[in-house]
């Protein structure tokens, strides 16, 4: 089953030209659109399926600071205050609220490492508290126990997943954008190693500049005009429970489950970190590029089947420019979750949460989420071919930086002053060994 999604309607005619064309209307895409288009650019942003229809509408939704990788914190800090500046400049509501996020645990030495980062970013400006035990139990009164400590990030917050993708589409339209769907990119045309043009199914958009946002479809993309990128697909399931849970923090997190409230009153439920690597020709081919993260996240990570393999997302071949593409046959990937994960996450949420029992289930999903070797998205215009940009990679938590991402993409298209250094975002430090590198959370 799908998660719920907003969707919108298009003109969906393709120009014969634009000063650039981004490929993806995930969180990254639409956001770099907007802010292109924002910036005065005649933009055209393609989508194969629908607007956010992928992993963007089937995460958590969360916005946060806290327990960043310190290469991301920069951009996380940046990117809650867009959020806001979108909604308003978009007269809608992208359901973005500085809510707080809580954190909670019994586990010493995972308190131990909450306290070790909170001195890092209270150094950065970010506004992380320490909670000891009579707190920590106050806030998580919900769960009727106590607990040895914990953390409350005020400033962080929430956004809506089925909404926010959607809406920033009409942004870019706001702004003067195209925005263009079922219709798939196959390719770009080049002269002298620069972009002159993208293909699409529909015909050709001549451009001197493009943005790659495409998401688990990234890899495959590049690989055909060359481009080593390292991406591994991991599945992530996911379930949600109608309204009717009261007293809950609006987002919760735990070892055993985080809980997050919905838009519609209801809430998502998810394990952290836990899901199913599908084999895939491209996860085969990069293995040696993720032995660091398989490593660290061997417990957590299981074995999956062949959806992935099937799908097409991930493949090494070389397609043609003339026929459809794996693109065309697989417009949304829409996993099937993990019955045997929806009902353990189920069964911990409603252990943990009195307030959950009872409540039936709404709905179940599944994502692909795309990742790195190191856990840190790509953002880089240093490609090897002119005038691409790269940002992909965002490996499970790029929704919240969604609007952070856009503007630097956009920084670099346009050549100006970016918002963050983007040293740590570029593609070629995957040239060296990953060990020592994973992200930390």
């Amino acid at each position: 089953m799908s998660p719920p999604l907003m969707r919108i309607a298009t003109q969906n005619q393709l120009p014969a030209t634009a000063d650039c064309v981004v490929i993806g209307a995930g969180i990254a895409g639409v956001s770099a659109a907007y802010w292109l288009a924002r910036a005065g650019r005649s933009v055209v942003l393609l989508e194969k399926g629908a607007i956010g229809a992928e992993q963007s509408s089937r995460n958590w939704g969360w916005c946060r600071q806290q327990n960043r990788d310190a290469r991301e914190l920069p951009l996380s800090t940046r990117s809650l205050a867009l959020w806001e500046e979108m909604a308003a400049d978009i007269g809608e509501d992208l359901g973005f609220r500085r809510c707080g996020l809580l954190y909670l645990s019994n586990d010493a030495a995972e308190i131990k490492g909450w306290a070790a980062w909170g001195r890092f970013a209270r150094g950065e400006g970010v506004d992380t508290r320490m909670l000891a035990a009579a707190e920590a139990t106050e806030r998580g009164a919900a769960s009727g126990q106590g607990w040895l400590g914990g953390v409350w990030s005020p400033t962080d917050g929430i956004a809506d997943p089925a909404r926010a993708a959607p809406l920033i589409a009409k942004g870019v339209m706001k702004h003067g954008g195209q925005v263009v769907q079922m219709c798939a990119a196959r390719g770009l045309e080049l002269s002298a190693g620069t972009v002159s043009g993208v293909i699409t199914e529909h015909g050709v958009i001549a451009t001197k500049q493009v943005v790659l946002a495409g998401g688990a479809w990234a890899a495959s993309f590049l690989h055909q005009l060359g481009i080593r990128f390292p991406q591994a697909a991991v599945r992530s399931s996911i379930l949600s429970v109608a309204p009717g849970a009261e007293g809950l923090p609006p987002a919760l997190h735990t070892t055993a489950v985080s809980v997050t409230r919905r838009g519609d009153g209801g809430h998502t439920l998810a394990i952290s970190g836990r899901g199913h690597l599908d084999p895939t020709p491209g996860a085969l081919l990069g293995a040696r590029h993720f032995l660091p993260m398989f490593a660290k996240r061997w417990r957590v990570l299981q074995p999956g089947g062949l959806q992935a393999w099937r799908a097409g997302f991930e493949t090494r071949t070389q397609w043609a420019m003339d026929r459809a593409t794996p693109m065309e046959r697989m417009r949304i990937l829409d996993p099937r979750p993990s019955r045997a994960l929806v009902n353990e996450t189920l069964r911990r949420a409603r252990a943990l949460l009195p307030a959950l029992r009872g409540i039936p289930v709404q709905a179940t999903w599944a994502g692909y989420i795309d990742s790195t070797p190191d856990g840190v998205p790509v953002i880089d215009a240093d490609t090897g071919i002119g005038g691409l940009v790269l940002a992909a990679g965002l490996s499970g938590h790029g929704f919240g930086i969604g609007p952070g991402i856009g503007h630097l993409v956009a920084d670099l298209a346009l050549g100006r002053a970016p918002i963050t250094d983007v040293a740590q975002y570029r593609l070629a430090r995957f040239r060296e060994s990953q060990w020592g590198k994973v992200a930390r959370f």
